[in-house]
C-alpha cells in the first residue's frame, strides 16, 4: 500500500488527477502483489478497486489486501466496469499508465465526457525507478542464482557442444537452486554469431540460441538471467571454448573490462547516465573500436529486465539511490566474433554495488 500511496503523491498531490487507472501487468504486480488482475482504479480517497475475471477473483482476494475487488463475468466489458467506477467515484481527471486504442475509445465512450483521460504512464515508471529494500532483497536472490547458472557456463562451454545444450545446462542448474525462471531468452552466441548484441535473434522470434557447435578457439557470449518472484537479474560474459586463447581475443577482452570498470566507477548517485554512457565509450573509442561498441551501455532492470533508467548517450535519466542498472559495454567485430561483459548494478551512496560477481575470464574451466 506504499506504492499506492506513493502514486497517489505523485499523480494527486503534484499532478493534480484525481484518479488513475493501471492495466499494465506488470503494473498492476507492483501495486497490488498479485499476478493475473485485470486492471486497478485508484481514486484520490478511499480504496483502490481491482477488477480480476472470475478465473483470478478467488486468488485476487486472497492475495490482495486494502483493495476492493470486483468480479468480472466472462465476456464482460472492462472499459464498461471501469466508466461505472469512474462515475460513482466522481473521478474529473483520469490518468492511466497505458491503453490500447480500442480500449481507450471505449472508455472515452462510456464515460462521455464526465471525466478526460491523460497518458501518465511516467509517473509509475518514476516509482518503479526506485527499488525499495524488498525489491533488493529479491533481486540479490536472482542475481545469486544468476551467478550459479553463469558458474554452470564456464564449466559446460567446450568444442563439440552445441548452443541449445550449453543453454539446458545453464537454466537447469538455476531452477535446481530455486529461479523460477529465465529473465530472459538465454544468449549463447558462438563464433560469428557473436559479432551480433543478441545472437542474430530477438525477442519476438527467438534465436538467443542455436543447434550450432561450438569449434575450439571461438568465442562465446553468454548472456543470460534468473528470476526470483517475479524480479530479474541480468550477466554477460565472454567465453572462448577450449584451450587456444588468441593475442587479439585477449586485448579485445581488456579493452571492455576497462570500459566495464570505468563505467562502474560512475555509477553513483546524482550522475547523468548520458555521461556514464561516455564514460565507458571513450574507453573503447580511445582502444581504436569506438565505431563496434554498437549499443548504448545500460538499463534498468526490476520487474522487467528492460525499464528505466536507460544508460544511453540520447538518455536525459539521472541515477538515484535504488536505481538498479546494467553496466555492458562491447565490441562487435563482424565476421571475426564479439565481446560483451555485464553485470547487474545496484546505485547506492558511495561506490556501486555489482550484484552479479560471476568471475571475469576468457578461459572456460572444461
Amino acid at each position: 500500500m506504499d506504492r499506492v500511496e506513493a502514486l497517489r503523491q505523485k499523480a494527486f498531490e503534484m499532478n493534480r488527477f484525481d484518479g488513475f487507472l493501471v492495466t499494465s501487468e506488470v503494473n498492476l504486480y507492483y501495486f497490488a502483489g498479485c499476478p493475473g488482475l485485470t486492471s486497478m482504479l485508484i481514486p484520490e480517497k478511499g480504496k483502490g478497486i481491482i477488477f480480476a475475471y472470475n478465473v483470478n477473483y478467488e486468488q485476487a482476494k486472497a492475495m490482495t489486501k486494502g483493495f476492493e475487488v470486483q468480479m468480472l463475468e466472462r465476456g464482460q466489458n472492462l472499459m464498461e466496469c471501469v466508466a461505472k467506477q469512474v462515475k460513482a467515484c466522481k473521478i474529473k481527471k483520469l490518468a492511466f499508465d497505458t491503453l490500447d486504442f480500442e480500449s481507450h475509445n471505449q472508455l472515452a465512450k462510456k464515460l462521455r465526457g464526465q471525466a478526460r483521460l491523460s497518458p501518465k504512464g511516467g509517473l509509475v515508471g518514476e516509482l518503479r525507478r526506485v527499488k525499495d529494500q524488498k525489491e533488493l532483497q529479491l533481486m540479490r536472490k536472482a542475481a545469486e542464482l544468476t551467478n550459479i547458472g553463469m558458474k554452470m557456463a564456464y564449466e559446460t562451454i567446450k568444442p563439440g557442444m552445441k548452443e541449445y545444450q550449453v543453454a539446458a545446462e545453464i537454466e537447469y542448474s538455476m531452477r535446481r537452486k530455486g529461479s523460477w525462471g529465465v529473465a530472459f531468452e538465454t544468449i549463447i552466441a558462438s563464433g560469428a554469431r557473436s559479432a551480433f548484441p543478441h545472437g542474430g535473434g530477438g525477442t519476438l522470434l527467438g534465436g538467443g540460441c542455436t543447434d550450432r557447435e561450438i569449434r575450439n578457439g571461438e568465442l562465446v557470449v553468454v548472456d543470460m538471467g534468473a528470476i526470483y518472484q517475479h524480479y530479474r537479474s541480468d550477466i554477460t560474459r565472454t567465453i572462448v571454448a577450449g584451450k587456444s586463447l588468441q593475442a587479439k581475443q585477449k586485448k579485445l577482452f581488456e579493452i571492455v573490462k576497462a570500459s566495464h570498470d570505468k563505467a562502474l566507477g560512475e555509477i553513483r548517485p546524482g550522475t547523468k547516465t548520458k555521461d556514464v554512457d561516455s564514460a565507458a565509450r571513450k574507453v573503447i573509442a580511445d582502444a581504436g573500436y569506438g565505431e563496434y561498441f554498437v549499443h548504448g551501455l545500460g538499463h534498468g532492470v526490476g520487474l522487467e529486465i528492460h525499464e528505466g533508467p536507460t544508460l544511453s548517450s540520447l538518455s536525459k535519466d539521472k541515477l538515484t539511490i535504488g536505481n538498479v542498472v546494467t553496466d555492458e559495454p562491447g565490441i562487435y567485430l563482424v565476421g571475426y566474433g564479439g565481446i560483451r561483459i555485464e553485470d547487474t548494478v545496484l546505485v547506492q551512496k558511495g561506490k556501486a554495488e555489482c550484484l552479479t560477481s560471476a568471475p571475469y575470464s576468457l578461459e572456460a574451466d572444461s
